[in-house]
């Protein structure tokens, strides 16, 4: 089996040489090890996926709203329509309940 130097590696998948040792560090590449301070990667190895690809299908308002809600996120569209929510079932006459504009 052949092995090539991150230099090599990082033209054939056109990333940067950075990028090829941080894959083989974190154990992301199949088949790499560590000769001193030299990574050799067989050749036929192919690229590992990015970890933050963006999703596939489309996001819908239920996602992100079920996103914000499960991160605690304030200042989103979440937060935003619990106050308004939240506002609107208590707004009845004497009630000195407002709305804090942020």
């Amino acid at each position: 089996m052949r092995y090539l130097s991150v230099n090599e590696i990082a033209k054939k998948w056109n990333i940067s040489e950075r990028s090829v040792r941080n894959y083989c560090a974190h154990g992301r590449v199949q088949g790499a090890f560590l000769t001193g301070k030299t990574w050799n990667i067989p050749e036929n190895t192919e690229k590992p996926e990015r970890s933050n690809k963006k999703k596939e299908h489309p996001i819908t308002l239920l996602d992100i709203l079920q996103e914000q809600k499960a991160s605690k996120y304030s200042g989103g569209i979440y937060h935003k329509t619990q106050i308004d929510l939240t506002y609107n079932s208590n707004h009845i006459e004497g009630n000195r309940l407002t709305i804090m504009v942020s």
